[in-house]
């Protein structure tokens, strides 16, 4: 009887401790999406890829196809937005964040970009890995 009292408190211990790393999690993640959405606003592209991993295995997937890698990736942003009147105003709407594995989670959502060149309306999906101790995107798929 004393072993199972003792598996009922480690399970109850396990679900706590699990539910409060998620809260600490999401609340990290969306500090990384605030981050971004407010270097956006700032027209800083660089301030804004700190969200993405820097690395040549970052994938984005966009209406071009596939970019493969953190430069290129920038590269691209500053060509498609080349001015202030091409960045506009940025904001989120997060539908949903989930786990899919420890230290891993994704982000569903939408992008609302008002401009003087015309909005621009999309949904996303990101995946996002603690990597170093810090939330990085590793893959983006926006449409």
């Amino acid at each position: 009887m004393k072993s199972y009292y003792l598996i009922i408190c480690l399970l109850i211990t396990t679900l706590a401790f699990s539910q409060n790393n998620r809260a600490e999690d999401e609340k990290a993640i969306r500090q990384v999406l605030s981050t971004q959405q407010s270097a956006w606003n700032n027209y800083d592209l660089e301030g804004f890829m700190q969200g993405y991993w820097k690395s040549d295995s970052l994938k984005f997937y966009g209406s071009g196809g596939i970019t493969n890698g953190w430069q290129k990736t920038l590269d691209n942003y500053k060509k498609n937005y080349p001015s202030k009147e091409f960045i506009g105003e940025l904001n989120f709407t997060l539908k949903s964040i989930y786990p899919i594995e420890e230290n891993s989670y994704y982000v569903m959502g939408q992008y609302h970009l008002k401009r003087s060149v015309g909005d621009a309306n999309g949904e996303f999906l990101i995946i996002l890995k603690k990597i170093n101790g810090e939330w990085k995107i590793i893959a983006d798929m926006s449409s």
